[in-house]
């Protein structure tokens, strides 16, 4: 006899509630451990959207993939906002509890990295931390072996008629993007006349939202470690605050940013 659809059982509740293992008796671990689970959460929708809107980008479907692009920066806030709440817990709480961490940390995030990938931010060196996750390393050489949402857009706007460079649409996507004169002065024209290019002037502002976005939750995450950890190296032997300070210069979408001194 079929069971009657409970909102436990729609949510898996009780699968959902026992997927906290605190190995500490100190309170704050409790919340540690919540605020990082609920961020993968978040990023396994983000990655859903981010294919939803490749494969709309490819096809020349702009307008819908706005939606996706949408909903993705609004899942970044939340996810910024999440770091306040982290806030709350003191250096000295952690410190209660910090060595039950042993050598994991956020560093080896595989979804964290599958979104850099799929947004450009190639850097191969971290499938190697996926050596015991075979279906998460297969997930991220996916991401990174494939176009990237810039480069699918890039190729959008060749399509619609925009000089974009063949030696950039026909790169090593494996490789990190660099940024290029030439589509600087493509997406230039975008900008100067946003009624004829209208649908990629539009995916363009997502764009730069999902960047903006990015940076935000960056500062934010080196703001909170300092406030528990100060200038101490991170957990698994990650150089802490130092680190996170080398990447709020990262941009997925460079010449969206660099155009508007152009402007």
């Amino acid at each position: 006899m079929t069971e009657t659809m409970t909102y436990a059982r729609y949510l898996s509740l009780d699968d959902l509630l026992d997927c906290q293992h605190p190995r500490s008796d100190a309170d704050d671990e409790l919340l540690f451990i919540i605020i990082h689970q609920t961020k993968e959460l978040w990023l396994k929708q983000m990655i859903c959207e981010l294919h939803l809107a490749l494969a709309q980008v490819r096809a020349d479907h702009l307008v819908p993939a706005y939606k996706a692009l949408a909903r993705v920066s609004r899942i970044q806030a939340v996810m910024t906002l999440s770091w306040d709440v982290l806030a709350t817990m003191t250096p000295s709480d952690y410190t209660r509890f910090r060595d039950a961490l042993g050598p994991s940390s956020g560093f080896q995030s595989d979804q964290f990295r599958t979104v850099e990938y799929i947004l450009g931010l190639k850097d191969s060196k971290f499938l190697s931390y996926q050596g015991d996750r075979p279906h998460a390393l297969a997930a991220m050489e996916q991401a990174l072996a494939a176009p990237s949402l810039w480069d699918e857009t890039l190729g959008a706007a060749a399509r619609a008629g925009l000089p974009i460079p063949h030696e950039v649409l026909a790169r090593d996507v494996t490789q990190p993007y660099l940024p290029n004169e030439a589509v600087e002065v493509a997406l230039l024209s975008v900008y100067r006349d946003t009624e004829r290019y209208w649908d990629l002037y539009q995916l363009a502002e997502k764009l730069v939202d999902l960047d903006d976005a990015m940076a935000s939750w960056r500062h934010k995450h080196v703001l909170t470690v300092e406030r528990v950890i100060g200038g101490k190296r991170g957990t698994g032997g990650t150089a802490g605050a130092s680190y996170l300070h080398s990447t709020l210069t990262k941009r997925a979408f460079p010449e969206l940013w660099s155009l508007r001194t152009a402007l």
